[in-house]
């Protein structure tokens, strides 16, 4: 299976560690590779990056790396990344027309997440989150993190300033290519150039649902707090 990275983004609030996010080394390896390698533990063999900030700087070391790990890593250029990261997704959809495992560039995870998602059932035009129940899980970032509400496994609600939720978005996907018609109509009906818009759009017709993690690690690094909460884990669990 193929796998969609995103790392467009600036991460202004790690730039006291690095001015290139998803460069940024944690215990000597850079984020983003941390993202690819476990994802090639989970059975996915090739990868499509979105870059943008620094970009031509992370286009060389993704290349270099593609050559190391003897992996397939085709670079996609986003000249909008300073919007939302919806239009990330979107700068992907000539290359993708299968199933596909979508990940955020600075979300670490489990491997077994992925795996178990690889792994999961998915209709022709669906689409499957992993979701975190644990709501006091001292990884994420509360003022930050993108809330759900699910409902017998089908998403009803998701944004990061929503009221009502019962699960967190780890920012891992399963995708069907019906995601970027639902981004298109996110942005031509509302504007909303997101991603949590496409899904939105899916959601109202019942396409998105849900997969628990069941209390595996991942932690979204958007801070230097978050950066240590990460660093600590793996230097436990390494």
């Amino acid at each position: 299976m193929k796998c969609l990275l995103i790392i467009a983004g600036k991460g202004s609030r790690l730039k006291s560690l690095s001015d290139s996010k998803p460069l940024t080394s944690i215990l000597d390896v850079p984020l983003v590779e941390r993202v690819i390698r476990a994802a090639l533990e989970s059975g996915v063999d090739g990868f499509y990056a979105v870059v943008g900030y620094r970009g031509e700087q992370v286009r060389s070391f993704l290349e270099g790396l593609a050559g190391k790990i003897n992996v397939p890593i085709t670079v996609i250029d986003n000249p909008e990344w300073e919007k939302a990261n919806g239009l990330s997704v979107l700068k992907a959809k000539e290359f993708l027309s299968e199933p596909f495992l979508l990940l955020m560039g600075d979300h670490l995870f489990d491997p077994d997440i992925t795996r178990k998602m690889i792994d999961h059932s998915l209709a022709g035009d669906e689409v499957v989150l992993a979701v975190d129940h644990n709501l006091k899980n001292p990884m994420v970032d509360l003022d930050d993190v993108t809330r759900v509400m699910e409902d017998k496994g089908l998403i009803q609600n998701i944004g990061k300033g929503i009221d009502g939720y019962n699960c967190f978005d780890t920012g891992i996907f399963l995708c069907t290519p019906a995601l970027f018609s639902a981004l298109e109509e996110s942005v031509r009906v509302s504007g909303d150039d997101s991603l949590s818009g496409g899904i939105r759009v899916l959601a109202k017709d019942e396409k998105v649902r849900v997969m628990s993690i069941d209390g595996l690690f991942w932690i979204d690094i958007d801070d230097p707090e978050r950066y240590r909460k990460a660093e600590n884990y793996l230097n436990n669990n390494s």
